[in-house]
């Protein structure tokens, strides 16, 4: 964050000036029709440890562009504001408040870098593998992005946000020691090469590991020297291979070729993994062509998102208070897609009660709340399209984070993590799912958040 022009609020008596801040996004990745909510608990790790020691005091005096009065407010700096935050593993929908800031407002700015950089990152992740395992049709996912991702951070987090949307493991040892989940991987390419020849380094693996042999089979070639070597060295030793490892060339060809051999020598057990510059098309492709593949190793295309990868979160003021009364603040631009929505609000998701489907989320005023019998809801673009709802359950996405500086959050595990965004997107319609050309889910104002929007804007 930079501090410079933050001294402006100070020097001019508004560091006690109340304010609130949404942080949102505007467009889905890759064009799809959901995404998913990462990073808050690293948020609040970044919160719960937020100050500025001697040494940043020191630097920062040495600027000679903040006044003692200034770094003695940043020296004393702690949290004490409100947020309110949509959980991790929850599909979320363009222009809904991801999380809601209510702090003073140098308080507040100073989360803002840490704030986007942290729920944009994972929350890109997590939204790609969503789309990576729902192309896997139920065959796993494992994440095997670490070398390939921008920093260590990039790593072990982004290894998080994938677990947290149904990667089963990641390489990243790190990212399993921290988070608990397990650390897969096969040998390298290098291993067989430093032995004298292929057998003896699947050999050699097999007796370190009788249990857990998954073997790399395409350094040479998979069909004329990988899988035969394989299946040599269970005819010599008895040890069973877990799996075999396809890193290159036609997957679907190769994987059927392999399947039937393991097949004719008994392995009928021995999984076959394909990685390989995979992405979410490329597994659906391979499905659909019949490819014998059991699981899926995914690096460079998951890691970075790289056919999409920036998620494009924002953070920007919404209301101010006066005298204890929420003051409304739009944002207009020549640029329609940039208006905000103004004043202080939650966020609901409505579901069906006969087939527990989401229906369809609305943003209210902070004080609305959504009647139990039956509620109208409109396309905000197209006001005149209008549905009224029955027999449905509605539910405030946004939850308490922070109460008056002091964490009230209950923090969970990522596995509890990942099975509550399984669950939460089993409520989303398949066609709101699916990767090309997904139906588009609805996020509506009220009637009174769209009228005070169309008050601001024509200048009222």
């Amino acid at each position: 964050m930079n501090l410079q022009w933050l001294i402006g609020y100070f020097e001019n008596g508004l560091d006690k000036q109340i304010t609130y801040f949404d942080l949102f996004f505007r467009d889905t990745p890759d064009n799809g029709g959901y995404a998913i909510m990462a990073g808050l608990q690293q948020v609040i790790d970044y919160i719960e440890n937020l100050k500025f020691d001697d040494d940043d005091i020191a630097y920062l005096s040495g600027l000679n562009k903040f006044s003692d009065k200034f770094l003695d407010y940043l020296k004393n700096f702690k949290f004490s504001g409100d947020i309110w935050a949509i959980p991790e593993g929850t599909p979320v929908f363009p222009n809904e408040p991801l999380m809601v800031v209510r702090a003073p407002v140098i308080e507040a700015q100073i989360l803002e870098t840490m704030l986007l950089l942290t729920i944009n990152h994972q929350s890109l992740i997590a939204t790609k593998t969503s789309r990576i395992v729902g192309a896997a049709d139920g065959r796993a996912v494992l994440e095997f992005g670490a070398r390939r991702a921008h920093g260590v951070d990039a790593a072990v987090f982004g290894a998080r946000a994938a677990i947290i949307s149904g990667a089963v493991g990641t390489s990243c040892t790190r990212a399993a020691e921290l988070f608990n989940v397990p650390a897969l991987g096969t040998m390298a390419h290098s291993w067989i090469q430093t032995f004298p020849s292929e057998y003896d380094a699947f050999l050699a693996y097999a007796k370190i590991y009788p249990n857990d042999a998954t073997f790399l089979v395409d350094t040479y070639n998979v069909l004329e020297s990988g899988i035969p070597n394989t299946i040599k060295v269970f005819e010599k030793t008895g040890i069973k291979p877990k799996g075999v490892r396809l890193d290159s060339g036609d997957l679907a060809y190769l994987s059927k070729k392999a399947r039937e051999m393991l097949d004719n020598a008994g392995l009928t057990d021995c999984k076959i993994v394909a990685s390989n510059a995979l992405d979410e098309n490329l597994i659906k492709s391979l499905i659909a062509q019949g490819a014998r593949i059991d699981s899926f190793g995914v690096g460079e295309n998951l890691i970075t998102s790289q056919s999409d990868p920036v998620f494009g979160g924002v953070y920007k003021l919404s209301a101010i208070e006066q005298n204890g009364t929420i003051v409304p603040k739009i944002k207009i631009s020549e640029n329609p897609g940039k208006l905000t929505l103004p004043s202080f609000k939650k966020v609901y998701r409505l579901y069906d009660n006969d087939t527990n489907k989401a229906l369809a989320d609305v943003i209210t005023l902070y004080d609305e709340e959504i009647p139990l019998d039956n509620y109208t809801i409109f396309d905000p673009e197209a006001p005149w399209k209008k549905k009224t709802l029955t027999n449905y359950t509605a539910c405030c996405l946004l939850v308490d984070v922070y109460k008056n500086g002091k964490m009230v959050y209950n923090s969970i595990s990522v596995h509890e993590i990942s099975k509550y965004r399984e669950q939460e997107l089993n409520t989303i319609w398949d066609e709101v799912k699916r990767i090309d050309f997904p139906t588009k889910y609805y996020v509506d104002l009220s009637q009174k958040l769209w009228d005070l929007r169309d008050k601001m804007l024509n200048g009222g």
